[in-house]
């Protein structure tokens, strides 16, 4: 494997070659941001560039074992740098609670604020042994990798984990502009209220001033999917004066390596009929009450379409402690269904399933993670946004990219979303004329951004473009 954890600072010198430019990842310990900075290692790896990937070992753990779709032989060429992982504490999920922003996370986030010396020490090492250190890090780690300054041959690069779109709206808005989209569009645009906890603002804020270090700016998206945002945004930020690079998707849009893995919802997949399955997730950071898991159920009972619902809870801060709680659902359910739907409480491949033939719907809670992953692989979107840039990133699938209906508003986020409404919206996206037309667009826009990740394309390009720039 290509790890050098835990050796002592002199031999992991000498353990290293002398590089030309070496390029540190420095992620943000949440599951979203974690997988989107290991696809982005993977990807400048095939440059044949080394890459460090930096972080506790807790966090580095996780990213590895829950690497969806990457392929081991590409992970064992990062080189994982684990950090002493500070002691936070990892209580469960509030199930209950009236926001869906997994507020229990703030311990692991406020822990991973303490990491600044050894990131620098570990910059000072990579820098001794090359020409140039590239460090690509999260923007909510700023804090941690300031100094970057003092460093005559280290530059870095902001790697931003959500939308385009999300972050032009958010910068508008807090520059006071007006957000350019049609009168109608802006009605409807979904309000910044009840996305996150002030904590978290606060601790957004607290990264703003070490932003300025920065020598650009990489997106995980496509000109195909959000060029005109890409535009804005750049009209927006242009007295910053960075570079910007939109390289996305940057998960691997080919995932040959995968179709004979053994594992229970592929298998299930293979026995269906094509686009004929709605696949339900709501990502890594939202946790369902007892009463809302109830209407879930019973809303894709009644809806009669086939379907794999992952039933999971929030992440804890640490993925590897405590017990997770059992979710009853309702008496007999899986036994009603077991012809029709999967239940799966485990880890799912996600990429993978949203790629299979057979998928023809995903309910999505609308992290950009998911929301990327369904757009290239084609896969229309029942939006259910919970907190952060859910919201946005819904309103850009469903009202400007039109690949997506809504499953509920954001005006109406504490309302229960009822086993009526549920079934309603399944039925309309997996068995509908609208459907349909929604699903023909989903699968030419899918079509258009594999493309543009291939020779010649539009994000191939941004990448070759972004490497050249890095290694000039």
């Amino acid at each position: 494997m290509g790890s050098c954890e835990n050796l002592p600072n002199h031999e992991l010198i000498s353990n290293l070659k002398k590089n030309e430019v070496a390029i540190i990842m420095v992620p943000f310990p949440a599951q979203g941001h974690l997988n989107q900075l290991l696809q982005l290692s993977c990807l400048i790896s095939s440059y044949g560039l080394p890459v460090y990937y930096v972080g506790s070992a807790t966090h580095n753990r996780q990213a590895k074992i829950r690497a969806n779709a990457l392929n081991p032989s590409d992970i064992a060429k990062i080189h994982f740098h684990d950090l002493p992982t500070p002691e936070f504490a990892s209580p469960e999920p509030d199930f209950n609670s009236s926001s869906k922003f997994p507020a229990h996370l703030q311990p692991s986030w406020d822990a991973c604020m303490l990491l600044r010396e050894p990131i620098a020490s570990f910059f000072r090492d990579i820098s001794s042994i090359s020409r140039r250190v590239v460090v690509v890090h999260d923007s909510l780690m700023s804090y941690n990798v300031q100094d970057v300054s003092s460093f005559n041959n280290v530059e870095s690069y902001v790697f931003n984990c959500i939308s385009v779109f999300t972050l032009y709206c958010l910068i508008s808005i807090t520059k006071g502009m007006s957000i350019q989209l049609e009168e109608e569009l802006l009605k409807k645009l979904p309000s910044l209220e009840g996305i996150m906890t002030d904590e978290v603002r606060e601790f957004g804020a607290s990264q703003k001033p070490y932003m300025e270090i920065r020598s650009g700016d990489i997106h995980n998206t496509s000109k195909v999917i959000e060029g005109k945002f890409v535009d804005l945004l750049a009209q927006v930020t242009s007295e910053q004066n960075k570079k910007q690079w939109a390289i996305g998707p940057i998960l691997p849009t080919k995932l040959d390596h995968i179709s004979n893995r053994n594992n229970i919802c592929l298998e299930w997949l293979n026995k269906q009929p094509p686009r004929s399955v709605l696949y339900v997730s709501f990502g890594t950071t939202t946790s369902f009450s007892y009463r809302e898991i109830k209407e879930l159920a019973m809303g894709l009972e009644q809806s009669k379409q086939k379907f794999i619902w992952v039933l999971r809870d929030a992440d804890r801060g640490d993925i590897f402690t405590g017990e997770d709680r059992k979710v009853e659902l309702p008496e007999g359910f899986e036994e009603r269904v077991k012809e029709v739907g999967l239940v799966v409480r485990d880890w799912a491949p996600q990429p993978e399933i949203l790629a299979h033939s057979s998928t023809g719907g995903f309910m999505s809670h609308c992290g950009w993670n998911s929301c990327i992953e369904s757009v290239t692989m084609g896969v229309p979107i029942a939006a259910w946004p919970m907190h952060s840039d859910q919201p946005k990133n819904g309103f850009l699938v469903t009202e400007i990219l039109k690949i997506g209906m809504l499953v509920r508003e954001w005006g109406k986020r504490e309302e229960l979303v009822t086993a009526s409404t549920i079934e309603n919206v399944v039925r309309k996206l997996m068995a509908s004329e609208e459907g349909d037309v929604i699903r023909k667009r989903a699968e030419e826009l899918g079509e258009a951004v594999r493309r543009s990740t291939e020779k010649g394309g539009a994000s191939r390009k941004e990448l070759d473009s972004f490497i050249a720039h890095i290694t000039r």
